[in-house]
């Protein structure tokens, strides 16, 4: 019903933006600007709720129908991001919680990974740099790190991290708090930082690197006002997997857990209705952003990626919530590209990983990539004269949400899946004829021998070992 009355809009901004005459010019137009927006537990298949994102960066660039995360968990994919790694390199494992040294912002940081990534590579070959939002689960607040020119990022004292109301800001050094105002909207907030930032290096002459961290869709979950019962009685997708009959074949902690019921089921309608709504203001922010760029006259110089942290989980295999599984709801992720390069309305099925968006920007910005960096440039995929690519990524956990048992696994490009967990429990999938996972098809006895032996090097590789690994045999 709300979908279906935002069509009109989509055939309006499908066409916008496309040129239109620029107010100011970019000194520099050789150097290519890059607005990246990371939504947070957004799943691939919540895209759908975005017509405004969809209508002017699916159709108007790429979609990416195979992008996927190594660990599906907000800090370790944020690190995997700023620094082009996986999170066996980074060295951040988990959130954070309870004080866990290896997580959160305090692991980032104390792996010194703030005095060298992305931001401090692109800021030191001449952009400016911005971050707008969420940075990590338990940023304090009280340090600015290197590398950014301007730096507006939420927390929430004493908290893990921000909330859509009540929540506070280092603004470049200043600390302000944000209520419960209408005004005070997280997202709406971070998209007005992030308007502010563009116009003021399109003023400088500087080209410039914005990293918008919004918190849509992580719950729990609150709309902005003016989007709170625009989806009343939206379910939850129904996949073949939701609230699966039979889990023998799962691990453990799965084979453990109870059918949903009722009142679980309507708990995750109710999360789902929430979380869609979140996502309003989003597609709000995105649509200003791409307004922006144009009337500032720099759309056709700036590449914009969209993309999450993590996806969740809505009753598939029985877990009513939660991420940071193998399985396709948490690691699949949606991701857009709107860029100068490519043409319009195109998608790739070619297999990319978040370890890809800092070689990516360092490619196309004409900055050297530093040889840690595990994941590889996209330009070629931009470009569509990617002839060889990637066959395989690595996904990875030191312990899971629910047991400790963790797990280290292989994502192959025709759709093979192989997992071992810690604990000796083992799973093998192939989406191509079980595209949700619900038959487990490891057999002891005709092991997959080149799945594990690729794993096993993946599982330790780094830098260009990582890409070989990928990509052979």
């Amino acid at each position: 019903m709300v979908l279906a009355s935002v069509a009109l809009t989509i055939v309006i901004l499908s066409g916008a933006y496309s040129c239109g005459a620029p107010v100011a010019a970019q000194a520099s137009p050789a150097k290519p600007n890059f607005v990246f927006i990371l939504a947070d537990d957004m799943r691939y298949d919540d895209l759908k709720y975005m017509p405004k994102t969809t209508a002017l960066l699916e159709d108007r660039g790429m979609r990416f129908d195979k992008a996927f995360v190594s660990y599906a968990l907000c800090c370790p994919s944020r690190a995997t991001i700023l620094r082009g790694q996986y999170s066996h390199n980074t060295g951040v494992w988990s959130n954070g919680n309870r004080g866990d040294p290896a997580g959160g912002w305090q692991a980032f940081k104390n792996n010194g990974l703030e005095q060298d990534n992305i931001a401090t590579r692109l800021q030191g070959a001449g952009y400016r740099t911005g971050l707008f939002g969420k940075y990590f689960n338990f940023y304090d607040g009280s340090a600015e790190p290197p590398g950014w020119d301007d730096w507006f990022a939420t927390f929430k004292a004493g908290d893990s991290q921000a909330k859509y109301f009540d929540y506070d800001v280092n603004d470049n050094g200043t600390i302000r708090h944000y209520d419960m105002r209408e005004s005070d909207y997280n997202t709406d907030v971070i998209s007005a930082q992030t308007q502010d930032f563009i116009e003021a290096s399109v003023t400088r002459g500087e080209p410039f690197f914005a990293y918008v961290g919004a918190r849509a869709p992580h719950g729990p979950a609150k709309p902005a006002p003016r989007d709170a019962h625009t989806f009343d009685g939206e379910m939850a997708p129904r996949l073949a997997s939701f609230n699966e009959e039979n889990v023998s074949d799962k691990p453990p902690w799965i084979q453990a857990l109870p059918s949903l019921t009722t009142t679980d089921i309507a708990n995750i309608d109710a999360r789902h209705e929430n979380r869609v709504e979140t996502l309003q203001a989003l597609d709000d922010l995105v649509e200003a952003v791409v307004g922006k760029l144009s009337s500032a006259g720099v759309l056709d110089n700036t590449y914009i990626f969209f993309t999450s942290d993590n996806g969740w989980h809505h009753g598939e295999h029985r877990i009513p919530k939660s991420k940071a599984y193998p399985y396709e709801e948490d690691i699949h992720m949606p991701l857009l590209v709107r860029s100068p390069l490519m043409r319009a309305g195109s998608a790739t099925d070619k297999l990319v990983l978040n370890t890809d968006f800092f070689p990516t920007f360092t490619d196309l910005g004409g900055v050297q990539t530093p040889a840690y960096v595990d994941g590889r440039s996209l330009r070629p995929v931009l470009e569509g004269g990617a002839t060889s690519w990637r066959s395989a990524v690595l996904l990875e956990q030191r312990k899971g949400s629910e047991s400790d048992a963790g797990f280290s696994g292989i994502r192959t490009s025709g759709g093979r899946k192989y997992i071992e967990y810690n604990n000796g429990f083992r799973e093998l999938y192939d989406s191509s004829t079980d595209p949700y996972e619900e038959n487990n098809s490891y057999n002891a006895s005709a092991r997959p021998a080149d799945l594990e032996k690729r794993l096993q090097t993946l599982k330790s590789c780094a830098g260009t070992t990582c890409q070989a690994a990928e990509d052979g045999p």
